[in-house]
């Protein structure tokens, strides 16, 4: 099984903690401490992905296939 690992980008800017997934865009999350942060961002990185693989599904219909692949 492949372990897809991706890239937080994280600052604090004043009172808060804010940062961006650098490879799925639309992933980014604000939090008042940095480990809330990166608690958010796995779980909104989770459900985009999530969402994403049941776009693709659902725009491939029927007799689709799937194969996994690398970059």
């Amino acid at each position: 099984m492949l372990e897809n690992k991706y890239t937080a980008v994280v600052k604090q800017d004043g009172d808060w903690w804010i940062g961006w997934i650098e490879e799925v865009p639309g992933v980014n999350c604000q939090e008042s401490t940095r480990d809330e942060l990166l608690e958010s961002l796995r779980l909104t990185l989770g459900e985009a992905l999530e969402f994403n693989r049941e776009d693709a599904r659902r725009m491939a219909g029927v007799n689709f296939e799937e194969a996994l692949i690398a970059a």
